[in-house]
């Protein structure tokens, strides 16, 4: 439900009345709660907030806010505990446990199958059909994830575990958790260790020797025992291998060898998700050990995926993150930044970077660069492996706030101040406005009778007292006029991030220099995913002149291209055939040179 980016609506205080209200119905839905938690958990004093959200289904939802982090939402009058809750209440609800590596699939929207849940020895928690359930990490009483069974426990076990368990709601690391201060599940034991498991690990230890039980972590990236299966995740991608084979493998061979041939070994039995994981993981430790330099820093995250992981990637195999289970690569670079690998910053807003990176982690120092690639012939073709690299261009939605002249025409709707609409949204309301008002003008459908509320928001002063009927069209037009732009960048492989005002294009001029040289002049590249160093370097390729970045006058982070003579014939081919951005989106494409005709 909140795997992708959700749109907020209003936030309010909740006062006095509310708030003892919001208290008796959490009662209602937790009995569980005693009377000090429930006054803990709906303070009297502390500031609550409820803020109205609309998910990317459209699917409305209210969300509850306590020190800065969500602590409930509400679907259809059903109240629903966010991980934050349950990590201070772990034993609120019900709970599931699985397999570390599930929880990557979890955050990405998947809901949780019978087979990924773990049957302890001491049998699952009754439970019927629509029950709200926590779902566990094995080894840590933490919940990841709040879900809705799909079945009974009775009817789970007589499934034999097989189909679909459980609907997940919210994750660990999905949407609704960034909206709060992104803290990490805390470390909480099991309540009661089955003396059994104690005797099966402990017998398991004395078989293998020296070989040490491996410990369980809440961490999702860590290694895990299970039964006769090793199951190791590095980089959140499984690995399977069988145990008889590797006791094998480590008597007969190295260490070394005999990691290489089981993890070939597992590739055939890997999933094809897997592979795409483990792919993402073999290119970016390859391109941070090859292709990118403390000096490139702080580099774009689209610019890095697609001028140096794509370069990494092995002949005849295609990078796709929708094939991952990341979904999107700033959930993988998330990851990685988990890891304490790199760390990405936003500069520029909705426009991530990586601004550091830790050569010295152990994870980059042990990767070895595949057999056909060599480092150093890998660092020297980067340049031009750059500009073979296949760009894709964001996708830009111009979005509409309600302001405050709008809100008596938008109020009938729900909607308040602030609250962000698409046109097709604000269309719709506007019809259903005039609908339900009766002011469609009933000589001639084509107009529109403008009442008091129409006259105040959409006519000025001096039309007010000659205006009586507007044209569809015109009262149209004239609401999206009032209302305040805003736009909705989607860079490919992160989430989408809205900015305030319409999208500034990329700023072609033509500058005179000494001597009556001319030089072009390139700005708001960043906005577009385009890196402005890669771009020069491209351009002074092509047209074999010298191109140089220099800082945008009156800004301190944003930079410009600066290249020799009037170049916008080659930029436009570039930016609008190879790069296939929009013409609206770029400005002075009319002051390129005329070209003379040919003799």
């Amino acid at each position: 439900m909140f795997s992708r980016a959700f749109r907020v609506r209003s936030n309010t205080a909740i006062k006095g009345s509310d708030r003892r209200k919001l208290r008796t119905d959490v009662a209602a839905a937790f009995p569980n709660l005693s009377a000090e938690q429930l006054t803990e958990f709906i303070p009297n004093k502390e500031e609550l907030n409820v803020i109205k959200i609309h998910s990317h289904k459209g699917e409305a939802i209210t969300v509850y806010m306590n020190n800065r982090n969500p602590i409930l939402f509400e679907i259809e009058k059903a109240l629903y505990p966010t991980v934050y809750t349950l990590w201070v209440y772990p034993d609120l609800l019900p709970a599931f446990s699985t397999w570390p590596p599930v929880l990557q699939k979890l955050a990405g929207g998947a809901d949780l199958m019978l087979p990924g849940v773990v049957v302890p020895s001491s049998g699952f928690p009754q439970v019927e059909r629509g029950t709200l359930c926590a779902v566990t990490l094995l080894g840590n009483r933490a919940p990841v994830a709040v879900a809705v069974a799909t079945m009974s426990t009775a009817e789970m076990l007589a499934a034999g575990m097989k189909g679909k368990g459980f609907a997940v709601l919210h994750t660990y690391m999905d949407h609704l958790w960034e909206y709060g201060d992104k803290s990490y599940p805390p470390t909480l034991a099991p309540l009661v260790t089955d003396s059994a498991e104690k005797e099966s690990a402990e017998d398991e230890e004395e078989m293998e020797g020296k070989e040490p039980v491996t410990s369980f972590s809440t961490d999702p990236l860590q290694h895990v025992d299970v039964g006769d299966l090793s199951l190791k995740e590095r980089g959140s991608c499984a690995i399977l291998m069988g145990k008889e084979e590797l006791h094998e493998n480590r008597a007969a061979e190295t260490a070394e060898d005999a990691n290489t041939e089981v993890q070939q070994e597992a590739e055939d039995s890997r999933t094809p998700q897997e592979q795409m994981d483990a792919l993402f993981h073999q290119c970016f430790f390859h391109a941070l050990k090859c292709k990118v330099k403390k000096s490139d820093l702080p580099l774009l995250t689209s610019t890095f995926l697609r001028s140096h992981m794509f370069s990494c990637c092995p002949a005849g195999q295609q990078l796709d993150i929708k094939k991952s289970s990341y979904k999107k690569f700033s959930k993988f670079l998330q990851c990685m930044q988990h890891q304490k690998i790199l760390q990405v910053k936003e500069l520029n807003k909705g426009v991530e970077s990586i601004v550091e990176v830790d050569w010295k982690h152990p994870d980059v120092k042990a990767f070895a660069v595949p057999e056909g690639f060599s480092s150093a012939s890998a660092a020297q073709d980067s340049k031009s492996e750059d500009r073979e690299q296949v760009y894709r261009a964001p996708e830009i939605i111009p979005l509409y706030g309600v302001s405050t002249k709008m809100i008596p025409l938008f109020q009938e709707s729900g909607h308040r101040k602030g609250s962000i609409l698409s046109s097709s949204e604000v269309r719709n309301i506007i019809i259903n406005y005039v609908k339900t008002n009766e002011l469609v003008d009933e000589t001639n459908k084509n107009f529109v009778k403008v009442n008091a509320v129409l006259c105040d928001c959409l006519l000025d002063k001096s039309e007010q007292d000659e205006i009586s009927n507007l044209k569809w069209d015109d009262l149209l037009s004239r609401c999206l006029e009032r209302l305040q732009p805003l736009h909705q960048v989607t860079f490919f492989g992160q989430e989408p991030v809205v900015r305030k005002g319409n999208i500034e294009p990329i700023d072609i001029t033509i500058a005179q220099r000494s001597s009556n040289k001319k030089v072009t002049i390139i700005k708001n590249l960043e906005l577009y995913g385009l890196d402005p160093q890669c771009v020069a370097n491209i351009l002074q390729q092509k047209v074999q002149a010298s191109a140089t970045i220099t800082p945008v006058p009156g800004t301190k982070d944003r930079v410009q291209v600066q290249i020799q003579g009037n170049q916008i014939h080659h930029l436009a081919k570039m930016l609008l055939e190879e790069y296939q951005l929009p013409r609206k989106y770029i400005q002075g494409l009319e002051k390129a040179p005329k070209l003379g005709r040919k003799k």
